[in-house]
C-alpha cells in the first residue's frame, strides 16, 4: 500500500507539482488523514501551505493558456521531480530525521530523509510529466491552442483524484495511473493519424 500511496502522490506530481504537496500538508494540519514524518513536517506549516497555494495558482493558470503552458512544462521538467520526490517521501513516511528548516532552521532533516524512496517518487513524477508534456503538444497542434484549457482542467483533476486515492484509498491508484496511460496513449495515436492523413 505504501508503494501505490508513493506512486500515486508522485504521479499527481508529475501533472501538477504543488496540488499534491498542499493537500499533504493541510490533511496534514487539518485532519488525522495524513501523519507526516519529522522531516517532512514543514510541509504543514501555514507560510508554507500559503506559498504553495500561491505557487499552485500560478502554474495551473500558466498551464491553461496555449504557448504559455509550454514554457511552463519546460521549467516544470524540474520541478515535478523535485515535488514527486518530496510528495512520495512525505506521504509515505520516508524520513525520520529530527526537526524540519522551518521548525529548526538547519537542514540536519536531510540525514534522516529515505532517499531511495525521493528518487523513486522523481522518477515516477518525470514519466508522468513528459508524457503529460508530449500530450499536452498533441493537443495544441490538434485543436490550434484551443484545447489546452480543457487538457489542463482535466489534468487538474486527475492529480486531484491521484491524491485522493494515495491518501484514502491507495488500491484506486491503479484505476488512475490505467487511465492516465489510456488517455496518453489515445491522444499520441490521434496525432500520429492525423500526421498520416495530412497532404505532403
Amino acid at each position: 500500500m505504501e508503494l501505490l500511496t508513493g506512486a500515486g502522490l508522485a504521479s499527481a506530481a508529475g501533472l501538477n507539482a504543488w496540488l499534491p504537496l498542499l493537500l499533504l500538508g493541510a490533511a496534514a494540519r487539518w485532519t488525522d488523514v495524513v501523519a507526516l514524518p519529522d522531516g517532512w513536517a514543514w510541509l504543514s506549516d501555514p507560510g508554507v501551505l500559503a506559498v504553495l497555494a500561491v505557487l499552485l495558482l500560478v502554474e495551473a493558470l500558466a498551464d491553461k493558456v496555449p504557448g504559455v503552458d509550454h514554457v511552463n512544462d519546460a521549467l516544470q521538467t524540474v520541478v515535478r521531480p523535485l515535488a514527486g520526490g518530496v510528495a512520495a517521501s512525505a506521504g509515505t513516511g520516508g524520513a525520520d530525521g529530527g526537526g524540519a528548516v522551518a521548525a529548526g532552521g538547519d537542514a540536519s532533516w536531510l540525514a534522516g530523509v529515505d532517499w531511495t524512496t525521493v528518487l523513486a517518487g522523481a522518477a515516477v513524477a518525470l514519466v508522468v510529466h513528459l508524457l503529460k508534456a508530449a500530450g499536452r503538444a498533441a493537443v495544441n497542434a490538434t485543436t490550434a491552442g484551443v484545447g489546452a484549457p480543457v487538457a489542463s482542467a482535466a489534468e487538474d483533476a486527475l492529480s486531484l483524484g491521484l491524491v485522493a486515492s494515495a491518501l484514502l484509498a491507495p488500491v484506486l491508484v491503479l484505476v488512475a495511473l490505467a487511465v492516465l496511460v489510456a488517455v496518453a496513449v489515445a491522444v499520441v495515436r490521434r496525432r500520429r493519424r492525423r500526421r498520416a492523413v495530412r497532404p505532403v
